[in-house]
């Protein structure tokens, strides 16, 4: 997984294929359970580029991306929104919704 660390983010997000945009914080009980769930599938799916932003570091940019809680997961395909969701999400529904969208 990449961390955010102040790049383009549209440059980030504005590649072929998927992109999964995890925003997070560092005091969140849900993130910090939802973080090894997301890395461990980051190692098998090759196909899509996983992204975190911590929210607290990155303010503007999680308030132009209209986020509202944490954590949230976002998720672009070419360039573009597909999807999102907020909360703590298990293993397999992660990966359903990624198939859904491939």
């Amino acid at each position: 997984m990449q961390q955010f660390k102040g790049e383009d983010y549209n440059k980030l997000i504005n590649q072929e294929g998927l992109v999964l945009v995890d925003y997070y914080a560092t005091w969140c009980g849900p993130c910090k359970m939802l973080m090894p769930v997301l890395e461990q599938i980051a190692t098998e799916k090759n196909d899509t580029k996983f992204i975190k932003v911590d929210i607290d570091e990155y303010r503007e940019q999680a308030i132009k991306t209209g986020i509202r809680a944490v954590p949230t997961l976002v998720l672009y395909k070419d360039g573009k929104e597909v999807s999102r969701t907020s909360g703590y999400q298990p293993r397999e529904k992660i990966l359903e919704w990624l198939e859904e969208h491939k």
